[in-house]
């Protein structure tokens, strides 16, 4: 039979009142840079090709890979790759059950978060 109380019934919790927690944000910013990571290595990729290809080709690609545009992306994809990697290693924490409980995931988030800034800056500085 027809539920004929259905328009009484409470929602589930939407954006509007589910406040996201760091964990979660780290999760899909892992996803994120992993996306990103792919479409950056394809740049690189394009590049090598363009530089066995022919000179003409190598100045496209070069251009716009040393252009600002181009170096702010490899710029981001440096940090992408260092998030990346820091947030697997989290992973690769949590899957030994350590650090499950909230306070320590809490910590480790940020740590994922200000390492990967502090590695990419480390990164840029000595290269």
């Amino acid at each position: 039979m027809a539920d004929v109380n259905r328009g009484n019934r409470p929602l589930s919790p939407h954006l509007q009142i589910y406040r996201p927690q760091l964990t979660s944000i780290t999760s899909i910013l892992t996803r994120i840079t992993g996306n990103a990571l792919l479409i950056s290595a394809l740049l690189v990729v394009w590049w090598l090709l363009a530089a066995s290809t022919s000179p003409e080709a190598f100045a496209t690609a070069n251009g716009f890979i040393t252009s600002l545009f181009g170096k702010l992306i490899l710029l981001l994809s440096l940090w992408g790759l260092w998030y990346h990697t820091l947030a697997g290693v989290r992973h690769l924490i949590w899957d030994n059950a350590i650090g499950l409980d909230l306070e320590t995931a809490e910590k480790m988030g940020w740590a994922v978060i200000a390492g990967s800034f502090v590695l990419t800056i480390l990164t840029i500085i000595i290269l």
